[in-house]
């Protein structure tokens, strides 16, 4: 299950890789936005709480630049993002950073891209071996605190 949302800069694409997403029968659930303004922080914790309860696998987070969801979403534990704007990108954060959260700008990437690129990231999966090590250590930093 794929896990989609977008503030209102984005809910154009959204609605875009949702057909692509529905044409190749991938379920997914729809956390919105259409509301005009909306704040990217609180759809980025939508998606991120169901990857986290595993009520979704990979989640999609879309803005203006895909930039500020990153950042929200890789605020909340357990959670990979990386924004893509190309397929090389979103293949290898799959494979080299098991990343679990897409995030894409609709003002850098046009639609057709856009699927691309979530063709790309979910049609790769986790290499592990050495990288596994790696994403160990990136997730041991969600426990450190400011003050250490």
């Amino acid at each position: 299950m794929i896990a989609i949302g977008s503030d209102h800069a984005a809910a154009s694409l959204r609605h875009a890789v949702i057909e692509k997403l529905k044409s190749e029968n991938i379920p997914y659930v729809d956390c919105g936005t259409d509301q005009s303004p909306s704040d990217y922080p609180v759809i980025a914790q939508k998606v991120c709480k169901m990857i986290q309860k595993g009520e979704a696998d990979t989640g999609i987070l879309l803005c203006g630049t895909g930039i500020g969801m990153c950042m929200a979403a890789n605020k909340m534990k357990g959670i990979r993002a990386a924004v893509c704007t190309e397929t090389y990108s979103a293949k290898f954060t799959r494979l080299h950073n098991d990343a679990n959260v897409l995030c894409m700008g609709a003002r850098v990437v046009g639609e057709g891209l856009a699927a691309e690129i979530v063709g790309a990231f979910l049609d790769t999966g986790f290499e592990g071996g050495r990288h596994q090590r790696r994403v160990d250590m990136v997730m041991a930093l969600e426990s450190e605190g400011a003050d250490d």
